[in-house]
């Protein structure tokens, strides 16, 4: 196990050194192209009429070489930039800092690679016993503070790419701040109308259902108590303990749909079994995710899981229903598939509620259902 954990943690690290060193040929491409461009372009640049032309194929050709590196961030560093049109001016500027930093990046791997040549000198001298101590101590010193100045170059300089790249491709902080004000906004307002729509289904479901049944229970005691003849007494008394029974059931599903116990006694998995086995229609469940799930986490993915097997058995004419919960990384997966007819409407008042809860979590749902079905409902909810 443990040599598996270094190979997991060697390979990010041998693929960023390659993308730094690919960064150092890319800078060299990103320096032929201004000396070659301002060769070829320069003169228009300057003349006022021709400026702008000139200005749109230089940038032109600067965003092929941007999205050369914005390729090898993706490809080395694993980067993942959301969709982002960036301006001529920002792209020229990217390109020519990221030039500019990926040549002094090479020249600090090329002194690295100087030392590591001195180093073998070093070595091979020590091996014929040509050198004194005094001399030994001092090239250990000095090799031993350039190292230290190398490394940190590089760091530094990696450091400043994923910057530069991130500024170039990806929104300002600023924006990612406005963004994520207004999606907490709107999430809490999620949170909100599901909360409110959950207590509207819950009166309803009382009303409806618990209550008419206790009304009818009240009258099927009131005629066994004024019944003059026993046999009739007997037979209402039966009537009204099997319609306590139901009532007991009814109220039981009641509950079961507000918070499930058996999520705080038994865990997510057990809690699903319990939607299984109350569905009319076969339910597959695959399980794959670690034990213990935050609270939340199970809260929201059982919610997911217990709304689309409803909508499926009311809505979707489906024969069978696949639910798969899976983990990766922090986050868990939950899926549910059924054979209906699809045309599911994310929009709709269920389905909407399970948009704003998954959000909370700073989740995402994902409703697929194209007319004909399948339907697939996929919720993302992260777990750290």
């Amino acid at each position: 196990m443990k040599g598996e954990q270094a190979d997991t943690d060697t390979h990010p690290r041998v693929l960023r050194a390659a993308g730094v060193l690919l960064g150092c040929f890319t800078a060299l491409l990103g320096l032929l192209y201004f000396i070659l461009a301002g060769a070829l372009l320069g003169a228009f640049l300057l003349w006022p009429r021709t400026r702008g032309r000139a200005h749109v194929l230089l940038a032109t050709g600067a965003r092929r070489l941007t999205a050369l590196e914005r390729g090898r961030r993706s490809l080395f560093f694993r980067d993942r930039f959301p969709e982002h049109h960036a301006s001529d001016q920002q792209v020229l500027r990217y390109l020519a800092a990221r030039t500019y930093t990926g040549l002094l990046c090479g020249v600090v791997v090329g002194l690295l690679v100087f030392g590591v040549v001195l180093a073998g000198l070093l070595a091979a001298g020590i091996a014929r016993s040509t050198l004194t101590w005094r001399e030994l101590l001092g090239q250990v010193v000095l090799g031993g503070v350039l190292l230290f100045l190398d490394v940190q170059g590089l760091y530094s300089l990696a450091a400043l790419d994923a910057r530069l790249a991130r500024e170039c491709f990806g929104p300002s902080e600023r924006e990612l701040l406005e963004r994520r004000i207004d999606e907490l906004a709107a999430s809490r307002a999620a949170v909100v109308r599901a909360v409110d729509a959950e207590r509207r289904r819950v009166e309803r479901d009382l009303h409806d259902g618990v209550q008419q049944r206790l009304v009818a229970l009240a009258m099927l005691l009131g005629r066994a108590r004024r019944s003059k003849v026993p046999e009739q007494a007997d037979a209402l008394l039966e009537q009204a303990h099997l319609e306590s029974r139901e009532v007991l059931t009814e109220l039981r599903e009641v509950a079961w749909r507000v918070y499930p116990s058996a999520l705080d006694n038994l865990g997510l998995r057990e809690a699903l079994g319990g939607v299984a086995e109350r569905c009319a229609i076969p339910i597959r469940i695959e399980y794959d995710a670690p034990e213990p799930l935050p609270p939340a986490v199970e809260t929201a993915a059982y919610f997911v899981v217990s709304e689309a097997v409803t909508n499926a058995a009311k809505h979707a004419s489906a024969d069978d229903i696949l639910v798969r919960v899976t983990a990766y990384d922090t986050v868990l997966a939950v899926l549910v598939r059924d054979s209906g007819v699809g045309g599911a409407d994310p929009a709709g008042s269920g389905l909407s509620g399970l948009h704003g809860r998954v959000a909370a979590l700073d989740g995402r749902l994902i409703v697929h259902s194209p007319s004909g079905g399948p339907t697939t409902i996929t919720a993302e909810l992260p777990c750290a």
